[in-house]
């Protein structure tokens, strides 16, 4: 199956409603806010501006990268693109491995910009390819490409060794990747984010990653979209690797762990709410991010249906704010206001 197909294959999985994970969340359900009965402070005060990759933000939102790469991902694309120059907010996109292997332009992946000259892009690609482009000095170039053809301000390494290890087409070597990580990171190209799929990013990972010199992280942990179980229903001998469906790291859990390793922490994997984000942001995280809620928004009801949901989702967070009296985002930034349930 051509890389096109695939991508085409994930999308329409991902908004078919079968491959959430079965019996993990995102583990935010496991604490609430400290309810602040005197915040000194009025609605009106609450403020969720940000700044990320050297761009005012509205609110602290992140579409993570989804698609791109066959036909209809332009319409995908340039639709979430509307959708967060509307709202002031960040957008990322999928692998970028079919664009940059081949020679001809890819408008699939160059409408974000055409969109938008005021939305931080991010590019994307393979931490796999990523390692095997290192390897043979062909990096830096390909890097360049990406960063050309969506005008991206940064660029995510995306780790998904479970996704390759289940894929049938995958490629689950992963041998030099922290090296080619830190080469990227060296070339200043770019502002480097590594991120996860929806398997989520330990601790000790993290620190293996800030030791060559990595500064933001997206965890993208467990609890939204299973690319496991994607790729286990992809496949034809699903008894043998079922087992596997639910594999990952919660992204509470993984904000958790971060928090105080890595300088920016972008929480994403689960994120269907704007309390989601409030609890994220409380626990250490600077960014939050989703993907599947908002492109089933943007199904149902296109540009406008996207935008939508993303407004809802900056209310919520203001409210929180205001309900535990943090006027600024570095406040609610404070565990304090953040207790485990037992």
């Amino acid at each position: 199956m051509s890389i096109q197909s695939r991508k085409q294959d994930h999308v329409n999985l991902a908004l078919s409603g079968k491959v959430s994970f079965r019996e993990k969340t995102n583990g935010f359900e496991r604490y609430e806010f400290v309810y602040n009965a005197l915040p000194e402070l009025d609605l009106a005060d609450v403020d969720t501006r940000t700044t990320f990759c050297g761009v005012e933000l509205r609110s602290p939102f992140l579409i993570t990268g989804m698609t791109g790469g066959y036909p209809d991902a332009e319409r995908i694309n340039r639709g979430l693109a509307e959708a967060c120059d509307a709202c002031g907010i960040a957008m990322g996109v999928g692998s970028m491995r079919a664009a940059l292997e081949q020679n001809e332009p890819d408008p699939t992946f160059s409408v974000v910009r055409e969109v938008s000259q005021r939305v931080p892009i991010i590019a994307n690609i393979g931490a796999a390819q990523a390692a095997a482009w290192h390897r043979d000095g062909s990096l830096s170039s390909y890097v360049d490409r990406a960063l050309a053809l969506t005008g991206a301000r940064a660029l995510a390494i995306h780790l998904n060794p479970l996704q390759e290890l289940l894929q049938p087409e995958g490629e689950p070597r992963f041998r030099g990747v922290l090296t080619a990580i830190s080469a990227l990171v060296r070339s200043e190209q770019a502002t480097i984010i590594v991120k996860e799929v929806g398997a989520g990013i330990s601790g000790a990972v993290a620190r293996r990653l800030v030791e060559v010199g990595v500064e933001i992280i997206d965890v993208a942990g467990a609890g939204g979209t299973s690319w496991a179980g994607v790729e286990i229903l992809r496949r034809h001998d699903v008894s043998s690797v079922d087992h596997l469906w639910d594999v990952g790291i919660p992204t509470a859990e993984c904000v958790r762990q971060c928090s105080g390793i890595v300088p920016t922490i972008i929480a994403s994997g689960g994120i269907s709410t704007g309390t989601d984000a409030a609890k994220a942001i409380a626990l250490g995280a600077h960014m939050a991010g989703s993907a599947r809620p908002i492109l089933e928004a943007f199904a149902d009801g296109g540009v406008q249906g996207a935008v939508n949901l993303l407004r809802e989702w900056e209310l919520q967070l203001r409210q929180w704010m205001f309900l535990t009296g943090c006027s600024q985002l570095n406040d609610l930034r404070n565990a304090s206001i953040l207790q485990r349930i037992s």
